[in-house]
Order: C-alpha cells, then structure tokens, then sequence
C-alpha cells in the first residue's frame, strides 16, 4: 500500500507543478471566470495581487512537501492538510463566482488525491 500513496504523493506533486509552474501564464478551461492567466484568476475572485504569491509559494511547498515525504515521512501529513486547505479553497472560490462545475473538477480531483494520502498515511 505504500507504493501506492507514493504514486498518489508524485501525481499530486507533480499536478501542482504543472499548474503553478508550466501553466501559470497561460489560459486553461479551468480558469475561473474569463481569466486567461493565473493573475488574473485571482483578480476575478475579489482576492488581491499578493494572495497570488502566497498561495502559489504555499501550493508549491505542500508538493515539495509531498515528494520529499517519499523519504521523510513526516513531511506528508503536514503537506497533504495544507493542500486539502487549499483545494477547499479554490472550490470555494469557484462557487464564490459561480462557474460552471466543470472548473471545479481540478481542485476536486487534488482535495480527493490529498484525502487518499491521509488515509494511506494515517
């Protein structure tokens, strides 16, 4: 069963990196509202420029967190909360702006991806 949380710690990790890394410039059907970028993602939430940064540094950390945890264990629980947090977070703010369901399906899967690592790991 371990090798299975790992594979979801990877996937979850590498998820993030994707999206905060690769794509953050660029214009997604996730995005919330008409927002083509991550920036503007944020500003359509109501939430300002900074919370930007502080999300994607505490987004960013929890997958480090999550992947460093393959070798030190107790850095999984703390990062796979902080992600599940997170993820709430963004559901909320997709709801906050009422899009369509289909938005909300990312934060969905990693809040879901986050759960099966607490269980896994608890």
């Amino acid at each position: 069963m371990v090798y299975v949380q790992y594979l979801l710690q990877i996937i979850a990790a590498l998820g993030i990196f994707n999206v905060w890394l690769l794509r953050f410039g660029q214009d997604t059907e996730y995005r919330g509202g008409k927002a083509s970028n991550m920036s503007e993602e944020f500003l359509v939430y109501g939430l300002p420029i900074v919370a930007v940064y502080i999300i994607g540094f505490l987004k960013i950390m929890s997958a480090i967190g999550l992947l460093a945890g393959i070798f030190l264990q107790w850095f999984v629980i703390p990062s796979a909360i902080l992600l599940a947090a997170l993820m709430i977070g963004a559901f909320g703010m997709h709801l906050k702006i009422k899009d369509p369901f289909k938005k909300s399906i990312p934060a969905l899967i990693m809040l879901a991806l986050c759960v099966a690592i607490l269980l896994l790991a608890a």
